[in-house]
């Protein structure tokens, strides 16, 4: 009898499997970008801490013709590859990029300082040969994640936020520290602000609403 051997039937299954995964989410704002009457002044792309903003507060958007385009959990990878969809297509004015968290948090495995900031610059890019200005902002001061609570973040992201920071300067881009204005004695961002220490509640949307407009108001 003819030996059978099922990996060639394991490894097509995991194909078929993997190409059914929607890596980056397209399909999270899709109707969204479908049902725009008219195109945002400003889209906010990032991950859960854009997300939770556009939920908590939603009339800071509404109110200023801007949408937000985060996505819970998502690293700087998966934001690039949606850029085209939930940013260029959409035709704003201004994008906001804001994202770091769940990099350094390896949500989907390890990715240097470097290269969080290569995907921040090629956003930046594609954004500026769309004709669409970008405004980058730092990484939320934070701690620890209680996702990963093996790790200390706090450092890695200070020297993140002075590489975005730079790289800011160098290529005429607008900087928006949220950090300086979130953060605690230990780098972390407070109870005040915050339940869990990485997320803000209300009062630290509206700090970072503080911080943010005034940088937007120049460059509208």
């Amino acid at each position: 009898m003819k030996k059978i051997t099922l990996l060639p039937l394991l490894f097509m299954a995991i194909g078929m499997f993997a190409q059914t995964q929607d890596w980056a989410q397209f399909y999270r704002y899709e109707g969204n970008n479908d049902s725009l009457a008219v195109s945002p002044t400003v889209v906010f792309m990032g991950n859960s801490i854009t997300d939770c903003w556009a939920d908590t507060v939603p009339a800071f958007f509404a109110d200023n013709n801007f949408v937000g385009r985060g996505i819970s959990g998502q690293v700087s990878s998966q934001m690039l590859v949606r850029f085209q969809e939930d940013v260029i297509n959409l035709q704003p004015k201004v994008v906001v990029i804001c994202c770091g968290t769940n990099d350094i948090a390896q949500n989907n495995g390890y990715i240097s300082l470097e290269h969080i900031l290569q995907n921040i610059k090629s956003m930046c890019e594609l954004a500026r040969a769309n004709k669409i200005k970008p405004v980058v902002c730092s990484t939320l001061p934070a701690k620890r994640f209680k996702w990963r609570p093996e790790m200390k973040p706090a450092t890695d992201i200070i020297l993140l936020n002075e590489m975005i920071k730079a790289y800011a300067k160098e290529n005429k881009i607008p900087y928006v520290d949220y950090h300086s204005a979130l953060k605690d004695e230990e780098n972390g961002l407070p109870l005040k602000y915050s339940k869990d220490g990485v997320h803000p509640n209300a009062k630290g949307y509206a700090v970072m609403e503080s911080v943010i407009m005034p940088v937007l108001k120049k460059v509208l």
